[in-house]
């Protein structure tokens, strides 16, 4: 799409084509396009088909309410921050008292669109010039446009001097896909830290892998998922340095500390078994749950954490464990059938096998569930199978552990 087919989507006739293709069914492009180019230009024709598809991609991210007024590019739309966690993030700054925020490689404007619902003037600035007139037609879409002033320049070019915050989001895809290295963002980590130590408050979003030892020491360090999703990190300056945070949406629920715990030792299997949620574990604050579970690992390298009672907590999800077997594909199958499990949920942490490939060789049938555990107990490959996640409602009756 060039910013000429996308201006021809803003024009009365665009509006009106693009609104009536909103529960349009892809699999049937090809004929809604010969209906609708007997009666429009081709090459709107094909920008509305294509924004259409975008939307309706992006109700899982946006919502349908504004992803059926928004505009999206095709990366665009697969880089913005789904809604969820920009907003938590922009509750953030406003609770520091920022007013106005410089919001560097804005993309398609997902993160101004959030600050500024909350009130904060935001200036909004990338290099693509498509880029520019999806964000600054964003802003109009949702009302927003007295607060973000949408400006297409070299994001390391502006003077953010005047804004009380300052929020980068690097470009972590190039030509060849995800980009691992944090100098070959665009722009360099290093480039947006040292614009973040001039700023009085600042957010940089980051890879939820980048190691922790790449976090300035002047930084706080926070990892967020939504719904069990680890969706990013976050450098944030000007709040509490040194303080590593796991942030769980929705909620939000936040566990941080400055001063982690030392790895928790590990131990036999217990009757329960917790998988720590993505944030936990990327922040590494495994130690932390298992301290609030009176629990252990189950092998110095693995983060799963097993304890003899159940403790309901948001920072991990809780298995009844029934078996604890060494690895064996024969011995699973025949275990499987004699309980009739045909709902299988595979799980895998320091295993080489993978979910979909056990599956097809363990065959699962019958009307029951489990789930199984591929993984190492002390230092050993091997297998626990458990029931479905226990939820806190499901919390049976005290029994003797065994």
């Amino acid at each position: 799409m060039t910013p000429e087919d996308f201006a021809a989507l803003l024009t009365p006739e665009g509006r009106a084509l693009l609104d009536s293709l909103r529960d349009y069914d892809p699999g049937q492009e090809l004929a809604v396009a010969t209906r609708l180019r007997r009666e429009h230009p081709a090459p709107l024709v094909s920008a509305a088909l294509g924004q259409a598809r975008l939307r309706q991609r992006a109700v899982a991210k946006f919502g349908a309410e504004d992803a059926f007024r928004m505009y999206f590019t095709p990366g665009g739309g697969e880089m913005a921050t789904r809604a969820s966690v920009a907003s938590y993030r922009a509750g953030r700054l406003a609770a520091l008292g920022v007013r106005s925020v410089a919001d560097l490689c804005c993309g398609i404007g997902g993160d101004a669109l959030a600050l500024a619902r909350l009130g904060i003037r935001v200036l909004a600035v990338d290099l693509d010039p498509l880029t520019v007139a999806v964000a600054r037609a964003n802003a109009e879409a949702l009302g927003l446009a007295d607060l973000i002033e949408v400006r297409e320049a070299d994001v390391t070019q502006v003077d953010v001097s005047s804004y009380e915050a300052v929020f980068i989001d690097p470009a972590r895809r190039g030509g060849r896909g995800r980009i691992f290295d944090p100098e070959s963002y665009s722009p360099p980590l290093s480039w947006a830290v040292e614009t973040a130590r001039g700023a009085k408050h600042a957010a940089i979003k980051i890879a939820p892998g980048i190691p922790h030892e790449a976090v300035p020491a002047e930084a706080e360090a926070e990892w967020i998922s939504d719904h069990g999703d680890v969706k990013e990190a976050v450098l944030w300056f000007g709040t509490a340095p040194g303080t590593v945070r796991a942030t769980l949406l929705p909620g939000p629920r936040e566990l941080l500390t400055a001063d982690p715990l030392p790895d928790p030792q590990a131990g036999p299997v217990g009757r329960y078994l917790y998988e720590p949620d993505g944030a936990v574990i990327r922040a590494h604050l495994v130690a932390e749950v298992a301290a609030r579970l009176d629990g252990r690992l189950i092998d110095p390298t693995i983060a799963y954490v097993t304890a003899d009672e159940l403790r309901p907590t948001p920072y991990a999800t809780a298995y009844e464990i029934t078996d604890v077997l060494p690895f064996g594909l024969k011995k699973l199958k025949a275990l499987l059938r004699e309980r009739g499990v045909g709902i299988l949920t595979v799980k895998k942490r320091g295993s080489a096998i993978e979910p979909e490939e056990l599956r097809k060789k363990v065959k699962p049938q019958g009307p029951n569930a489990a789930t199984v555990f591929l993984t190492r107990v002390g230092g050993a490959p091997s297998m626990l199978i458990g029931s479905p996640p226990v939820r806190p409602a499901d919390r049976p009756a005290a029994r003797p552990a065994g």
